[in-house]
């Protein structure tokens, strides 16, 4: 099913706000890494929003989700904060890691002769679900 224009509005609304939030938190505790908000999908009931963040170096993405799943309720307050004047009701927030780049980078590894050929032999790329 299509996103509705309400529903793209919110997501790039969030999307905005949480890289604020959370680019500030990454640099008051945590040196050396890149938080960026890949992508957010709103329900239709505008009731959840799932975030895929983009983190560097990509070692440590499953710990700093970890983290930041346990810190929603705090990045929810925030947020309410600061979409008051845009949003009636603030969307639960859903974290997950985002793997895109390092898909993208073990296809460009095979593809450059560094790894065995995934056209010759699809087996060797890793399976993926769509987001």
């Amino acid at each position: 099913m299509e996103e509705t224009n309400r529903q793209r509005k919110i997501a790039g609304v969030l999307q905005k706000d949480l890289v604020d939030v959370l680019q500030k938190a990454a640099q008051d505790g945590m040196k050396g890494v890149l938080i960026s908000v890949s992508k957010v999908h709103v329900t239709s009931d505008l009731g959840v929003a799932k975030v895929y963040l983009s983190i560097f170096p990509s070692d440590k993405r499953a710990e700093i989700v970890k983290g930041v799943q346990s810190n929603t309720a705090t990045i929810r307050y925030e947020m309410a904060r600061r979409t008051k004047n845009q949003l009636r009701r603030m969307p639960e927030l859903l974290f997950f890691g985002d793997d895109t780049l390092d898909y993208l980078e073990e296809i460009d590894k095979s593809l450059n002769g560094q790894d065995e050929n995934p056209i010759k032999n699809p087996d060797v790329l890793p399976k993926r679900k769509k987001i």
